[in-house]
């Protein structure tokens, strides 16, 4: 007997208590591409749940278009649309090719290699104050300042300044969670953040520096630069997607290993295994839920007609437990290779542009947390965001008992 009915992954209520992983193994089972209501549009969309498909529709910007109706999940009015489409992450081929091939400048494996020592500090010292503190949220505790130092110093951020980045992160954030922001608190921050990264591009545009700010708005060989909306919009997207999607893999890593105990004691016993083990809580977690894409022309996907303008939602969270591609999904394996998991995208012109920078970040937290901590124990159970965007944790008491 079909479950379709009574199958909703759309609803942020839904996400309060985790990914609600049983509507999508009914969905990529029975309906993989399937016509799923939405509140505001008659016509409902399209959720796209396997791995293959995610895939398809994130190699095919001709097809699946992110400028049409953005890549944002909520609907918005023509107005919201023009401003939104000046961003990077709302745009595709050939203006998304041109501002990408411009940041790629910022996040070179050359780039990442000399951040690592900076990383490897910076998690010695926010774990060691952790300890010394015993009792307290995670998120403040270990999760959170990582992401912001990172960003800080590729920004060129003052390091006394980050937590304003926290701020205005949490804020947009809360844009996605309608019990948080009732009084259009996230737009205030977007004014607040935009107005920052104004006054810091000026700065570096009068008196450049040996920093990565400067030279993402310098000229490129053939004479092409970052104007200052460009720098401006970018600055904003760079603070929420960097610092958001890697504090929430940091935290739901932590609950992650809390609820599989001998894969904590494994990666204990074992630190060489970080790597893979950040690959897995990449996967586990799925900081982003999933993205929308707006069809081009009429197109078929998943053996079902899909038609111009349609408004389609690819869910990397369910794309990483498909049984197809993934031996026994449903159990955290922090050994797991390969691992083919999306939660940097599904490839194409809007694969994660700091995929190797949040992979060092998550892997060095974790490997310098099973060196010091014997263990995590929970005071209380976490609190969710109530999003069908953001898979994340706004609180996880903690006491950490030291190695």
């Amino acid at each position: 007997m079909s479950a379709l009915p009574t199958v909703d992954v759309y609803d942020p209520v839904r996400y309060e208590s985790g990914i609600p992983h049983d509507d999508f193994r009914v969905l990529r089972a029975q309906a993989p591409v399937f016509r799923h209501p939405d509140h505001e549009r008659p016509d409902g969309l399209w959720a796209v749940t396997r791995h293959a498909d995610v895939m398809r529709v994130s190699r095919s910007p001709e097809l699946f278009s992110s400028s049409r109706c953005t890549a944002i999940l909520a609907e918005m009015t023509e107005e919201q649309h023009t401003q939104q489409r000046l961003m990077m992450l709302n745009m595709d081929p050939p203006e998304h090719s041109r501002l990408r091939s411009l940041v790629n400048r910022g996040f070179t494996p050359k780039v990442v290699g000399r951040m690592a020592e900076r990383l490897q500090d910076a998690c010695d010292t926010i774990v060691d104050s952790a300890l010394a503190v015993g009792t307290g949220d995670f998120i403040d505790l270990c999760a959170a300042d990582l992401p912001l130092i990172v960003i800080a110093e590729l920004m060129g951020v003052p390091i006394e300044d980050r937590h304003k980045l926290f701020d205005w992160s949490n804020r947009l954030a809360s844009a996605t969670d309608g019990r948080m922001d009732q009084n259009g608190d996230a737009a205030v921050a977007v004014l607040e953040a935009y107005a920052y990264a104004n006054d810091l591009g000026a700065a570096k545009r009068a008196c450049p520096a040996d920093d990565i700010v400067s030279r993402l708005i310098a000229k490129d060989d053939q004479g092409e630069e970052l104007s200052e909306l460009e720098f401006d919009l970018f600055f904003l997207l760079l603070m929420f997607a960097g610092n958001e999607t890697t504090r929430n893999a940091i935290a739901g890593g932590m609950q992650a290993m809390i609820d599989h105990p001998d894969q904590w004691e494994r990666l204990r016993e074992n630190p060489g295994l970080a790597p893979h083990a950040a690959d897995e809580i990449v996967r586990w977690v799925s900081p982003v839920n999933g993205f929308r894409r707006t069809a081009t022309r009429d197109v078929e996907l998943g053996g079902q007609l899909i038609r111009e303008n349609d408004k389609v939602v690819i869910f990397y969270a369910s794309a990483n437990f498909d049984e197809s591609v993934f031996e026994d999904p449903y159990t955290f394996d922090i050994g797991r290779s390969p691992n083919p998991h999306l939660g940097f995208g599904g490839g194409g012109p809007h694969f994660c542009l700091g995929r190797h920078l949040a992979m060092l970040e998550v892997e060095l937290m974790y490997r310098t947390l099973a060196a010091r901590v014997r263990r995590v124990e929970p005071l209380r159970p976490p609190n969710r965001l109530r999003s069908n965007f953001v898979n994340g944790v706004t609180s996880m008491p903690v006491r950490l008992i030291p190695a």
